[in-house]
């Protein structure tokens, strides 16, 4: 599949080219999450905090984050190379949501399998990640199917209702 990058794009590639933030980028993160965090930001964003896998210490991010059918989730538009999913999975899904109020939550990893309509639906809410994701948001859910192995996606539960 080609990929057209549309010059708006470009820039937001440039800014998370390797699955990092580059030095435009992290001072962005920092304001948006704490917009986010306060409860000033609109209703999807949030704030993730989640312990470095090396450190232990916290780490804050702001994440768009998607509904389906009742669930609410949370997406690596930068693949599994991002730096959070691999902090999730080192600290077993157990995080913290921040949005105008703390929420201790669990992050439950969904199969391959179905992540395709979560994509599209995460790529409906979340226009700034269309620039990372080789598949335009209105595409067929096939078309999802076939890249949904390399985007992570997580649902949000209870730590009670987790696994």
């Amino acid at each position: 599949m080609k990929l057209t990058v549309r010059p708006n794009h470009r820039l937001a590639r440039w800014m998370y080219r390797g699955a990092r933030p580059n030095r435009l980028a992290r001072p962005m993160n920092v304001v948006t999450a704490w917009l986010s965090t306060s409860g000033i930001w609109p209703g999807r964003m949030v704030t993730l905090q989640v312990p470095g896998r090396r450190t232990g210490r916290t780490t804050s991010l702001p994440l768009v984050m998607a509904d389906y059918q009742g669930a609410r989730y949370l997406v690596s538009m930068l693949g599994q190379d991002a730096n959070w999913v691999r902090n999730v999975r080192a600290a077993g899904g157990a995080v913290t949501l921040e949005h105008g109020r703390r929420d201790q939550v669990v992050l439950v990893e969904v199969p391959p399998a179905e992540r395709a309509p979560i994509l599209r639906r995460y790529l409906e809410v979340a226009p700034g990640a269309r620039a990372h994701v080789p598949v335009p948001y209105q595409a067929p859910l096939e078309e999802f199917a076939a890249i949904a192995a390399a985007y992570p996606v997580f649902r949000i539960t209870e730590p009670a209702e987790d696994r």
